[in-house]
């Protein structure tokens, strides 16, 4: 058995950001719709005030509810236990959105990544417009297209369907890391199976406390927290 984790380092991580822009370029995500995402908030009083800084994304629940109220099977449990999802049999009901506590999945409402899809120049007879410098540099319909993340999942998904973090399945299956783990400069995320005693996921938990998001739910998250950011404010 092999059941994918991720633990997240708070005390390492610097708030920099890079995890959501690595997964953004590695998964061709629109604009608007966030597959790993953050949260600051300022606490205390002037001048004994500090910053408190969390990522989140999807956290791939052992009992995830998406699963349990999707009617056609389009959120499923992959290897490893990852949360999946299936455009092709989305039927964009959105059960899913309101049966997952953690606001994770988002929905396409329109055509995704429509500034690149104009073929408006931005200055007529001087600029070329979006669609051609796409074009231009080889990208399908974006500019940065990735298309690793086809190999698994639609590389980019239409309008009218859900869609999320997938821990980089289509890396995983290749022996590699999720990207925002090979992206983090701080190492603040570690991946590895949950069930092998000797992984890194496994010791860090043996070693400090961890704590999950809303663990009271009992979802079981597979996404878990160790130690605690603090910095000062400025």
């Amino acid at each position: 058995m092999t059941t994918y984790a991720m633990v997240i380092d708070l005390q390492r991580c610097t708030g920099c950001g890079a995890c959501a822009m690595a997964c953004k370029n590695e998964n061709n995500v629109p604009e608007g719709i966030y597959w790993a995402r953050y949260v600051s908030e300022t606490k205390g009083q002037f001048p004994n005030v500090r910053l408190e800084f969390i990522v989140t994304l999807c956290n791939h629940c052992a009992k995830a509810p998406c699963v349990k109220v999707c009617p056609t099977g389009a959120m499923h449990k992959g290897i490893g236990g990852i949360t999946m999802h299936n455009p092709d049999v989305c039927i964009g009901c959105r059960y899913c959105i309101a049966a997952c506590p953690y606001g994770v999945p988002s929905f396409n409402i329109r055509k995704p990544h429509q500034f690149w899809r104009d073929s408006e120049p931005l200055i007529a007879n001087c600029t070329p417009s979006p669609q051609e410098l796409a074009q231009a540099v080889g990208g399908n319909v974006i500019p940065y297209y990735n298309p690793a993340r086809a190999e698994t999942y639609a590389g980019i998904r239409p309008k009218g369907v859900v869609e999320k973090c997938t821990f980089c399945d289509h890396r995983i299956v290749k022996g590699e890391m999720p990207y925002c783990v090979e992206a983090c400069p701080a190492r603040a995320r570690i991946f590895g199976d949950l069930d092998d005693p000797d992984s890194e996921v496994s010791r860090l938990l043996n070693k400090f406390k961890s704590f999950r998001l809303k663990e009271e739910l009992g979802t079981e998250p597979r996404v878990f927290y160790i130690r605690s950011f603090s910095r000062p404010s400025v």
